[in-house]
């Protein structure tokens, strides 16, 4: 289905209010984290990344991609950050959840986290943080950053 949109500026020279077919949206296209320190977030993410099936993307001085499908994910280190710590519990991202594979994936995940930089958090209420029937591992990285890893039902 195709969006419709009223706009001020028809491509095609239409007057004012005219309408126009916008290209449809199938869903998000890709998600971009500043980090303080590029060179301490990539083994990080880039082994969260690959272990999940996601592939290299792009590469520059300033950042790294992955790219699953059509969705990439961008981590950079970019000069206009206006601080240099993430906080989670600010207004902004709280955090990123993943389809993580089965609950033998996740729990793969959750046991090599710490061996490449992600702790647990919850683990008071680990995997069922997100409730009874929610099977899930929430880990963090060293800037603060959050990922849920979703498994899906059997």
């Amino acid at each position: 289905m195709n969006d419709v949109t009223v706009t001020d500026d028809c491509a095609a020279g239409c007057g004012a209010g005219a309408i126009r077919e916008r290209e449809p949206s199938t869903g998000l296209h890709h998600v971009e984290f500043w980090v303080p320190d590029l060179a301490g977030a990539i083994p990080g993410w880039s082994w969260l990344l690959d272990t999940m099936g996601w592939t290299p993307f792009q590469d520059w001085d300033a950042g790294r991609s992955w790219r699953l499908g059509a969705v990439y994910l961008v981590i950079e280190q970019s000069p206009a950050m206006t601080a240099d710590e993430h906080e989670r519990c600010r207004p902004g991202l709280n955090h990123l959840a993943f389809h993580a594979g089965d609950r033998g994936d996740v729990d793969g995940l959750v046991a090599a986290g710490p061996d490449n930089g992600w702790q647990l958090m919850f683990a008071d209420r680990h995997p069922y943080a997100g409730g009874p029937d929610h099977y899930a591992a929430y880990l963090s990285d060293r800037y603060g950053f959050e990922v849920e890893l979703v498994a899906h039902d059997r």
